[in-house]
């Protein structure tokens, strides 16, 4: 872990810890909503350190709570999460061979993929990668714990604005990246095809649907070349 850290630069590692930080904010949200819902706090903890993917446990436990069936939360969790599987083939080379992948499938989280995507050095990338997964492990479990004790003092979770961390971390990070005109155009066609499914689909698929976006990306990469 040390040698990952002597890899990154000052201002990469000060942007992975930031995001880290946030991520624990967001747990600690979680765990909140979690046991003052009427969870035991072993179910957000269980969740966390088994699934570790915020945006499914959030699901999951939304669903639940609200009186759903675990076993339909239970696939509406693996659908949101089926998008690693297009994160895998993208930083597969990243993460490695051997032992490594299960560890390093396991921390695989939006953030550290698009911390390790945007970098250039390999060694850079991989380096992201993992200290963005492992650091974003821990500080997500700890925010858990914490928020999941304060769960039964705090009456309604919503009054502090918690949940709005995740998504802001995400914007933050994916704003950069759409300086690049293909990027940009694959992005707008997922947002119209997510917008557009939103009041017909449950919540998390239009979220999936966006990913025709990435074809675009794909299909405009050739126009560019030629014109250059």
């Amino acid at each position: 872990m040390r040698s990952i850290w002597r890899t990154l630069d000052r201002g990469l590692a000060r942007d992975i810890a930031l995001v880290c930080l946030a991520d624990g904010v967001v747990g600690l949200s979680y765990g909140a909503i979690s046991v003052g819902g009427g969870l035991p706090l072993w179910v957000p903890i269980l969740l966390s350190v088994v699934v570790f993917a915020g945006a499914s446990q959030f699901l999951f436990v939304g669903i639940v709570v609200a009186g759903g069936s675990p076993i339909a939360a239970m696939i509406a969790g693996l659908l949101v999460n089926s998008r690693h599987v297009a994160f895998g083939l993208a930083v597969s080379d990243v993460i490695g061979g051997g032992w490594r992948r299960w560890p390093g499938s396991h921390v695989m989280t939006d953030e550290n993929v698009a911390f390790a995507m945007g970098q250039d050095d390999p060694a850079q990338r991989r380096a992201a990668y993992w200290a963005g997964g492992l650091g974003i492990f821990v500080c997500w479990n700890v925010g858990v714990v914490i928020g999941g004790l304060a769960g039964s003092v705090i009456k309604d979770t919503d009054v502090f604005g918690l949940d709005a961390a995740f998504p802001a971390v995400l914007l933050a990070l994916v704003l950069p990246a759409l300086r690049d005109r293909r990027t940009r155009t694959a992005a707008l066609v997922g947002v119209v095809v997510a917008l557009a499914a939103t009041p017909f689909l449950p919540a998390g698929l239009p979220v999936l649907l966006a990913l025709v976006g990435v074809l675009f990306y794909r299909a405009d990469k050739p126009a560019l070349e030629v014109a250059r």
